[in-house]
C-alpha cells in the first residue's frame, strides 16, 4: 500500500469500523460470547490494543510512505509493522528529545504560511512524528508478543488445587493474524496449594490477591511460564498441541481447558483479493465505509480426564490430561480442538447487498454472523 494515500485511507476506515463493530459486539451481554463474560471481555481488551495499533499506524502514514498489508491472506498488516511499531515505541522517548514541542511547531507552520505563501511540508512531517511518538510511548499497542496475565483465581473443590484463568497474546508472523489465548490451569505445587487453599478446600481469603497479576500467578514458574508462550503460540499449532506441550513441560501445571481466538480474516473492498466472490459484492457496496467483512474463530479443547502420575522405586510418571477432541466433526479434528465456532461481522449494507446478490447463504455457511448496524450488534440473523 505505497504511495496510495486514498487506498490507505479506505484500509484504516474500513478496519476501525469493523475493530469498533467487535469491540461493541465483545461488551454487549447479550452477544453469545458474554455467556463466558469473562473471555468477552478479556478480548475486549485486545481490541482496543488492536485499535491504539491502527491509530498509531495511520499517524505514521503523516511521515512515513508505507504501509503494508496481507491483500491476499489475512487482510491484516504484515508482521513487520508490528517490528516497526514495537522498535518507535522502545525509542520514543529518545526521538521526541530531537523533535520541537508541539506549540514550537504549530508557530513555525503558521510562520513558514505567511512568509512563504506555501504549505510547510517538512513541519507537518515533524508535527506528524511528534504526534504518532506520543501515542506510541503512551498507548498500549499490540505487539508481536503480549505477555501473560493472570485475571482470576479460585479453587476446585474436586482436586483442593488452586487454578488459574491466565491468558496472553501475539500476532503471528507467518499467517499475519492476530491471536488471543486463555487458558485455565489448576496448580499442584506445594507452596501454592499450602498458600492459597484454606482448611476448608476454599480460596484463602486473607491472601490479597491484586488481580491483574502480571505474569503466571505462581512466582517460581513465571518466568517459565513466559518463554513456554512466547515460544507455544503459532497459528501452525493446534490448541490441542499447545495445550499438551504445556501439561509435559509443567509437572505442577494441569491445563484443563485452552481457548483461542483467532482474528481475522478480514476483506475490504478495493483492498483486499482473497476472495473475488466477497470482493466482487463488496466493490458493490455505496458506502466505501461500510464494504467490509470481518472474521473470527474460537477454538477451544478441554481436558476430559487427568490420568494419575505414579511415582515407582526406578521410574515415575507425572500426571497426564487427557484432551477431547470431536473425531466425530472432521473440521474439529482437523484444527485440533474440542470445539469452535465461526464468526462474521459485517454492515447492514454489505449484508444487504450479499443477500442481494444470493451470495449470503454460500459464504456465511458455517458462521454465526453479526450485522452492525446503526452503532448496534445484531445476531443470529
Amino acid at each position: 500500500m505505497a504511495n496510495d494515500t486514498d487506498a490507505a485511507s479506505l484500509y484504516f476506515s474500513a478496519i476501525s469500523a469493523a475493530l469498533r463493530g467487535l469491540e461493541i459486539f465483545m461488551r454487549d451481554d447479550r452477544s453469545p460470547l458474554y455467556r463466558h463474560g469473562i473471555v468477552a471481555k478479556v478480548v475486549a481488551e485486545y481490541i482496543v490494543r488492536l485499535e491504539t495499533s491502527f491509530s498509531c499506524w495511520r499517524n505514521r502514514l503523516g511521515f512515513v510512505d508505507s504501509f503494508r498489508i496481507s491483500r491476499a491472506e489475512s487482510g491484516f498488516p504484515v508482521f513487520q509493522n508490528l517490528l516497526e511499531l514495537e522498535n518507535d515505541r522502545r525509542q520514543a522517548e529518545q526521538r521526541l528529545a530531537g523533535i520541537p514541542a508541539a506549540d514550537e511547531l504549530r508557530a513555525e507552520m503558521a510562520d513558514f504560511i505567511l512568509r512563504h505563501k506555501d504549505f510547510p511540508a517538512a513541519l507537518q512531517k515533524s508535527m506528524a512524528e511528534r504526534l504518532y511518538l506520543e501515542d506510541v510511548k503512551d498507548g498500549d499497542i499490540f505487539g508481536p508478543f503480549t505477555l501473560a496475565q493472570t485475571v482470576r483465581v479460585s479453587v476446585n473443590p474436586k482436586t483442593g488445587r488452586p487454578f488459574y484463568l491466565v491468558h496472553w497474546a501475539s500476532f503471528d508472523g507467518t499467517a499475519n493474524l492476530p491471536l488471543i489465548y486463555m487458558v485455565t490451569v489448576e496448580d499442584s505445587s506445594e507452596a501454592m496449594v499450602s498458600q492459597l487453599v484454606d482448611r476448608n478446600g476454599k480460596l484463602n481469603e486473607k491472601v490479597e490477591i491484586p488481580l491483574p497479576v502480571e505474569g503466571l500467578l505462581n512466582p517460581e514458574l513465571a518466568h517459565r511460564f513466559d518463554d513456554f508462550t512466547e515460544k507455544n503460540s503459532a497459528y501452525t499449532l493446534s490448541p490441542a498441541t499447545i495445550a499438551g506441550n504445556l501439561d509435559k513441560d509443567f509437572a505442577t501445571l494441569h491445563p484443563k481447558q485452552l481457548r483461542r481466538v483467532v482474528l481475522g480474516p478480514f476483506y475490504s473492498a478495493g483492498i483486499t483479493e482473497h476472495n473475488s466472490v466477497v470482493s466482487d459484492v463488496l466493490s458493490k457496496v455505496r458506502k466505501a465505509e461500510s464494504a467490509w467483512l470481518l472474521t473470527w474463530t474460537v477454538q477451544e479443547v478441554y481436558s476430559k480426564a487427568e490420568k494419575p502420575g505414579r511415582k515407582g522405586l526406578f521410574s515415575s510418571e507425572q500426571p497426564a490430561e487427557e484432551f477431547y477432541i470431536d473425531t466425530d466433526d472432521l473440521e474439529a479434528a482437523r484444527q485440533g480442538v474440542s470445539s469452535y465456532e465461526k464468526h462474521a461481522l459485517i454492515p447492514h449494507e454489505a449484508y444487504q447487498a450479499l443477500y442481494a446478490a444470493g451470495e449470503a447463504q454460500k459464504i456465511f455457511s458455517g458462521y454465526k454472523v453479526h450485522i452492525l448496524s446503526k452503532g448496534q450488534v445484531i445476531s443470529d440473523v
